[in-house]
C-alpha cells in the first residue's frame, strides 16, 4: 500500500485533488489577522524574506501569502517520497518548491540534498524573492527547529517572518504533526511575528530556539483567537 501511494501518476492525481480542494476551501474561509502590518511593511519595501509556519499549517498557509502583492514565493520542501506528494500540490496552489530539508541528516545523500537546497534558496533570496520554510519538517520533532532558517537569514542579511496558523473546524490527520485540513466555511486565523534580522555574530543556535518558543506561541495565540 505504501509503494502505491508513493506511485507517481498516483501522487500527481492524489495532488491535483489536494490542491483543487485547497484553492476552493481557502477562498471560503473567514480569516482574521493580527499583527497584519508586520507583513505589510514586508511586502512594501520589496526584497528577500523568509517566512516560517510549522508542519502541521502547510494546508492553509497559502492564505497568508497574496501572491498578487507580496514577494514572488518558493516553499522548501524535503526531498522525500512524501515531500514529492506535498510538493506537487503546493505548486497548484502557486507555491513552487525548492527541495531539500532544513533538518540535520546523517544520510549522505540528504546532506547533499540539504547543502544544495540551501545555495537554491540563497539565489532565489538574493534576487529577491521570497522563501516559506516548516522548520519542524520533513518528519519533526513536533515544533522544534535547527539553526537553518536562521543561518539562511544570516547569509542572506533576509528578514524572517513567523506565522501561527490556524482554522476551526478542520479534519486533523494520524500524522506525526497530526496535520489539520480546512473544512469549507469556516474561520481561520493568522498571526504574525517579526520580523527579525539576523546580525553577524548572531548564535544561530540560540536563535532557533527563541524562534522555536516564538512561533508555536503564535501558533497557539491563532488557536486561542478561534476559542
Amino acid at each position: 500500500m505504501k509503494n502505491l501511494f508513493r506511485a507517481a501518476w498516483l501522487q500527481a492525481a492524489l495532488a491535483a485533488l489536494l490542491a483543487g480542494y485547497l484553492n476552493i476551501v481557502l477562498k471560503t474561509i473567514r480569516w482574521r489577522q493580527e499583527g497584519l502590518e508586520r507583513a505589510e511593511a514586508i511586502w512594501d519595501a520589496g526584497g528577500p524574506v523568509i517566512v516560517c509556519f510549522w508542519h502541521s499549517r502547510i494546508a492553509i498557509s497559502p492564505a497568508c501569502w497574496p501572491l498578487d502583492r507580496a514577494q514572488e514565493p518558493r516553499a522548501l520542501i524535503s526531498l522525500s517520497a512524501d515531500g514529492e506528494f506535498i510538493a506537487k500540490a503546493m505548486e497548484k496552489v502557486g507555491f513552487p518548491a525548492i527541495r531539500g530539508s532544513a533538518s540535520k541528516r546523517s544520510d549522505q545523500t540528504r546532506a547533499k540534498g540539504g547543502a544544495a537546497a540551501f545555495r537554491d534558496v540563497l539565489r532565489w533570496l538574493k534576487a529577491g524573492n521570497g522563501i516559506a520554510i516548516t522548520p519542524d519538517g520533513p518528519r519533526g520533532p513536533v515544533e522544534q527547529m535547527t539553526d537553518g532558517p536562521a543561518m539562511l537569514a544570516k547569509v542572506s542579511r533576509a528578514p524572517v517572518l513567523l506565522v501561527g496558523m490556524a482554522s476551526k473546524p478542520n479534519v486533523t490527520l494520524n500524522t506525526w504533526d497530526r496535520h489539520g485540513i480546512p473544512l469549507p466555511f469556516t474561520r481561520g486565523t493568522i498571526v504574525w511575528r517579526g520580523p527579525f534580522r539576523v546580525a553577524a555574530d548572531d548564535d544561530t543556535e540560540a536563535l532557533a530556539r527563541t524562534w522555536a518558543a516564538e512561533l508555536s506561541d503564535a501558533t497557539r495565540a491563532a488557536e486561542a483567537m478561534l476559542g
